[in-house]
This record gives structure tokens, C-alpha cells and sequence, in this order.
């Protein structure tokens, strides 16, 4: 379950921006998750809000914002959009794809007092 180590690196990024920035509270998190993230939702979910006790983020909304990934496809000369790493392109049904993006977990906005 990497969803405890994600949970405590992005905790750790929002401590350092609540510390440059001077911030009380933190009441809202907004995460871009890539469809090849490999992150289970609800497992995360419930490891942040353990992660956030005690802390500038306690009781903050978690919103999570699924962004499909992204792929070259050699065959085809196309930018397609895939949601495994087992899909084939949907242009031309070819498995010679190369992943540009998709497989990350990004803070993308923190709302603060």
C-alpha cells in the first residue's frame, strides 16, 4: 500500500508551503491524479486524513481530479489518450505506444487561511 508514502510526501509539500508562506490553516487540498498513478482512492483518502492529524492540514476537503494519461503512438503519429498501461491506441489498435503522461500525483492548488 504506497498510498501511506504518497500521503506523507505530499504532507510534507504542503508543510513547506504553509512554512514560506506564512499560512494558520490549511482547509482545502486539491490533487491531479494520473489515470497510471496506480493510486487507490479510498486508500488514500483514509491514510491523508491520518497523515493530516495534528497538523496545519487537519480536517482540510481533499478533492482528487482524475486526468487521463497520455500516449505517443509509433504506428500511427497520434497523441491518444489511454487508461492502462495494457491499452492499445485508439486510432489503430496498436500496442507500440510510449507514455508521455498520466502517472503522477500532483498538488495542483491549496486553499489556506
Amino acid at each position: 500500500m504506497h498510498e501511506v508514502s504518497l500521503c506523507q510526501s505530499t504532507l510534507e509539500i504542503i508543510e513547506q508551503q504553509v512554512k514560506q508562506n506564512a499560512v494558520k490553516k490549511v482547509t482545502a487540498v486539491w490533487l491531479e491524479i494520473g489515470a497510471l498513478s496506480c493510486v487507490e482512492e479510498s486508500a488514500f483518502r483514509f491514510c491523508f486524513d491520518i497523515a493530516c492529524r495534528g497538523t496545519v492540514a487537519q480536517g482540510c476537503q481533499l478533492h482528487m481530479v482524475h486526468r487521463p494519461a497520455q500516449a505517443w503512438c509509433w504506428d500511427c503519429s497520434e497523441m491518444v489518450e489511454i487508461d492502462s498501461h495494457q491499452s492499445v491506441c485508439p486510432q489503430c489498435q496498436s500496442l507500440n505506444l510510449k507514455v508521455e503522461s498520466g502517472d503522477s500525483l500532483r498538488i495542483k492548488e491549496l486553499e489556506v487561511e
